[in-house]
């Protein structure tokens, strides 16, 4: 299956989720968030085409890495051929951290249009940063997020309990900045 990446793989990233992460930058958003880091990977049609089983394969060449990271533009715009790919991470022990402008709770509405597709590659989640970036709730310092908006969720556990439940190691800044 083909996807549309930004620019390609980051192969040795420390600051898109813990540890050592290769990172796929998916091409494509609807969000225009002001002040966006990654305002080149808005364009819908930009960017390169890449066959999953390349990202695969580069995937699987990993040594040292904690998981993969998937990032953008918008992954879930991609959700179906991405999921491919976060299942074949899983099943080489890597996790999966995914971005996105969306809420976890839009993803998991059945009244999305998306809604099968936004299931497949969120079972195959194991943390995923959710929300727009909104540029007057931005703080230097927060872990792995830009705005204090963004939650980073527990994705196997919200699925199992059907609600959203924080990963608190890396929210607890979070809490403090709202209070």
């Amino acid at each position: 299956m083909e996807l549309r990446l930004a620019s390609g793989l980051t192969y040795d990233s420390i600051v898109d989720g813990p540890g050592l992460r290769m990172v796929i930058w998916a091409q494509g958003c609807i969000h225009n968030c002001y002040k966006c880091h990654n305002p080149q990977t808005h364009k819908l049609d930009g960017g390169i085409i890449v066959n999953t089983d390349y990202i695969i394969n580069e995937m699987k060449k990993l040594k040292l890495h904690k998981g993969i990271t998937l990032s953008g533009g918008e992954p879930f715009l991609q959700a179906k051929g991405l999921s491919i790919i976060a299942q074949e991470a899983q099943t080489n022990n890597l996790d999966v951290w995914c971005y996105t402008g969306f809420l976890f709770e839009e993803l998991m509405s059945e009244s999305n249009p998306n809604y099968m597709d936004n299931m497949k590659l969120l079972k195959y989640i194991d943390v995923l940063v959710d929300g727009k970036f909104i540029y007057n709730k931005k703080k230097i310092g927060l872990k792995f997020r830009g705005s204090y908006n963004q939650r980073i969720i527990d994705v196997k556990e919200s699925l199992q309990r059907n609600e959203v439940i924080l990963k608190n190691e890396y929210m607890e800044k979070r809490l403090e900045l709202v209070k």
